[in-house]
């Protein structure tokens, strides 16, 4: 098991980083499979995956980020609202086949996946945005090896004991604080291998704990959502991890904070 979630997660990031490093239509066409994928899997724990709510969200996911690659971000945005109202007009017309819990499930899951994940793209089409993107990932992936380590090696106090027996406070603050120190390492990187780039050290190291306290929060969201449809996980896609939603939880939550800051802080 354990050999299992190595290598398909060596795989997944690897994946991640050729992508990442192309860009363009490559990364695109990464980040609205994602998104796809996600959003089939968060209506599946809805019960909805063959529902015209379903199949809404995924050509309304396809359109902003095809919007998003053509550099229409005003009208990208507007995609979030045409949304809402066009789940309200399928709720109209076939009532009383949905639920109003349904719809706002449904409109709920499209936020959480395709619009949530749009970021990435976003991140990565900025200037440098090469370079930004890897703030995502270290504020996600980095924050829960911190957090593992801190909380093996000196947890104590259960954090959230109801939802997250393993978590303990010790490893939430050695995510937050370790988080903080490879971003802040990774800003004198690029401050000493590149010539396009220079970075404030102080504040990559101040993205990197809002990142991996907002990391830690996304990890929690979804363990809640988990437990309130008494499912293990949102699916087997990859081996060892679970579904996209288990392996992306974090980053959902990471990437838009990220982006903003990016743009408040730099």
């Amino acid at each position: 098991m354990f050999i299992t979630r190595l290598l398909s997660g060596i795989v997944l990031l690897a994946i991640v980083i050729f992508t990442g490093i192309l860009g363009g239509p490559v990364f695109w066409t990464l980040v609205t499979v994602i998104s796809l994928l996600g959003m089939f899997e968060f209506h599946r724990m809805l019960n909805l995956q063959k529902s015209p709510l379903f199949y809404a969200g995924q050509i309304m996911c396809i359109g902003l980020d095809a919007l998003l690659f053509f550099g229409k971000t005003e009208i990208a945005d507007a995609v979030i609202i045409l949304e809402l109202l066009v789940l309200m007009a399928i709720y109209v017309i076939t009532y009383p086949m949905f639920s109003a819990k349904e719809i706002f499930a449904s409109y709920t899951g499209f936020v959480y996946t395709a619009v949530l994940l749009s970021f990435l793209y976003r991140i990565r089409a900025e200037e440098n945005g090469m370079l930004l993107l890897w703030l995502v990932f270290i504020g996600t992936w980095g924050s829960d090896t911190c957090a593992y380590c801190a909380g093996r090696l000196f947890g104590k106090h259960k954090a959230f004991p109801k939802l997250s027996p393993k978590k303990t406070v010790e490893g939430c603050i050695g995510g937050a604080f370790g988080t903080a120190l490879i971003s802040g390492i990774y800003a004198g990187c690029i401050n000493h291998f590149t010539k396009e780039a220079t970075v404030s050290v102080f504040v990559f190291a101040i993205i990197g704990i809002v990142a991996s306290v907002i990391s830690q929060i996304g990890d929690l969201a979804a363990s809640a959502m988990k437990r309130n449809y008494k499912i293990k996980d949102y699916g087997t896609l990859i081996p060892g991890h679970g579904g996209i939603l288990d392996r992306f939880d974090s980053i959902i939550f990471t990437t838009p904070l990220v982006y903003f800051l990016v743009h408040f802080l730099l």
